[in-house]
């Protein structure tokens, strides 16, 4: 869906000016144990789905509402596995600078092919997880925390 109307109207007053914004991101496991991953169209890199929460949306319904939109899986979240705010703030090729707080969750795909379902993606597919492509380490530490058995991570000053 690319950037949500109410960040552009933000945009309308607030110019290339640091936005801090909530944002989810989505490892989500089929019944073989596949992590589902997208190919973004913005940099060609493979990475989770994930994307920004709207005003008054809770982040476990953003989740599932950018999995089925860049990818057509319906999935359900199964618990937090990591709360972060990235280090560095993304300057976008426009001149906008957003800094992103990310609540990632594991969830199950529960129905739907999956298939890429809008402009974000320019393939989707799962990845048994010994035979993942090459990804940001955003999306590896992720998938690490998801496949723990392991209290919700988060970073703190002392570890990071």
């Amino acid at each position: 869906m690319g950037t949500p109307d109410f960040i552009r109207e933000l945009r309308a007053t607030a110019g290339h000016q640091l936005l801090f914004l909530p944002g989810v991101s989505a490892v989500v496991f089929d019944d073989r144990g596949r992590v589902l991953l997208g190919k973004r169209a913005d940099n060609g890199r493979w990475a989770l789905v994930g994307g920004i929460v709207d005003p008054g949306e809770q982040p476990a319904d953003a989740v599932v509402r950018e999995v089925f939109e860049e990818t057509a899986v319906h999935c359900v979240p199964e618990r937090i596995v990591l709360v972060e705010t990235l280090r560095k703030p993304v300057v976008y090729p426009n001149g906008d600078i957003c800094q992103y707080m990310d609540v990632a969750f594991r969830c199950r795909a529960v129905g739907g092919e999956a298939r890429v379902n809008d402009e974000e993606s320019t393939e989707v597919g799962w990845f048994d997880v010994d035979a993942l492509p090459e990804m940001k380490r955003f999306s590896y530490l992720r998938i690490e925390k998801a496949l723990a058995d392991e209290p919700t991570w988060f970073r703190t000053t002392a570890n990071g």
